[in-house]
């Protein structure tokens, strides 16, 4: 709320607060202008007093402060305001009696006791004052942050999407889906086997994507479902033997690197070689060395880049960050097939 509302509100509020606390006087006797003039005073005072107990509040951080650290502060500063407005009041009363412009009806009730009366009653008022506006500074602080959670859910959806695409081959999430469309007439409980596999393998690389390194039996799982979504695809032309050392099954991998090593397989040997053929995939220790090669039919040519693609482009930058020392990867071909080996630590 600016300065404009705000001072709009407390106008209305302690202008309100006077022309009840005349109304009620009324009812009991006659009203003067004396009287008119000091309740007026009176709002002014208790005005005052909540502004400067907003300020503080606001300058202090009170709403950042412990339960009972607040509860002190609640406690001790409202009586002083209000012990602050009764001798401001007192003193023009003083004044203007003794000048002889303030007259009040002998029947008036003076004293100590009246004034810590009116103390306590101003007491309460600022109490009350208080807690309504630290109410709403909660509810804004609240509102606030929920809108500040909602901006971050959209900003984390927004990098997961971008980390997706950068991860999955557009043709092969467009191909799956084609293919999914194709199925669920044919064969609509494969076609649920198959959207679950798509839905694994997307869910692995939003979850881990970020990771350093994943357990090897992840990686495992969602390349057997990645590979399943290719076969769909390209049915009999691709096939797949799988070779895994069970000695290796308490290591770790960097993510995504056994799906691009397949994918790269795929993509550029299985698909670009008539009939297709098998994809070796062979994962075994060599010491403190976790070795991981993948075989396919295809030609590659030292410094090609199309042969290869961006995949093991990533793959290197990915086993330099997080495969260890003396992390590598080789690339080697013959007799129409091209391997490929990572080596790192286990």
């Amino acid at each position: 709320m600016d300065t404009r509302k705000r001072m709009a509100v407390q106008a209305l509020l302690w202008g309100g607060y006077v022309a009840v606390s005349l109304a009620m006087v009324s009812s009991f006797q006659p009203l003067n202008a004396s009287f008119v003039f000091v309740m007026v005073c009176v709002g002014g005072g208790l005005w005052a007093a909540s502004e400067g107990l907003r300020a503080l509040a606001l300058r202090r951080a009170w709403l950042d402060r412990s339960p009972p650290a607040l509860l002190l502060r609640l406690a001790l500063l409202p009586p002083l305001f209000a012990l602050a407005v009764q001798a401001m009041l007192f003193a023009i009363n003083w004044a203007g009696i003794s000048l002889g412009l303030l007259h009040f009806p002998p029947n008036v009730p003076q004293g100590w006791l009246v004034l810590l009366s009116y103390t306590v009653n101003t007491t309460i008022m600022l109490w009350l004052w208080m807690a309504v506006w630290m109410g709403l500074q909660m509810l804004h602080r609240w509102r606030v942050g929920e809108v500040a959670k909602w901006q971050a859910e959209a900003a984390a959806r927004e990098l997961e999407l971008q980390v997706l695409r950068a991860q999955i081959n557009p043709h092969f999430l467009f191909n799956a889906l084609n293919n999914l469309r194709a199925l669920i007439n044919e064969d609509p409980a494969r076609a649920r086997e198959m959207l679950s596999r798509l839905s694994n393998t997307l869910r692995h690389t939003l979850q881990h994507s970020a990771k350093e390194r994943v357990p090897l039996a992840d990686e495992l799982a969602v390349v057997r479902d990645y590979i399943a979504l290719e076969q769909l695809h390209h049915e009999e032309r691709l096939r797949v033997d799988w070779q895994v050392d069970p000695a290796t099954a308490s290591a770790s991998v960097p993510p995504m690197l056994l799906q691009l090593l397949v994918e790269n397989a795929i993509k550029h040997g299985i698909a670009r070689t008539a009939g297709g053929g098998v994809v070796d995939i062979r994962i075994g220790r060599d010491g403190g060395k976790l070795n991981i090669a993948v075989d396919n039919p295809g030609q590659w040519k030292p410094g090609s880049t199309d042969s290869t693609g961006l995949g093991l482009a990533n793959l290197r930058e990915r086993l330099a960050r997080a495969g260890g020392n003396g992390a590598g990867c080789r690339i080697a071909a013959a007799d129409g097939r091209v391997n490929v080996t990572v080596e790192l630590n286990a």
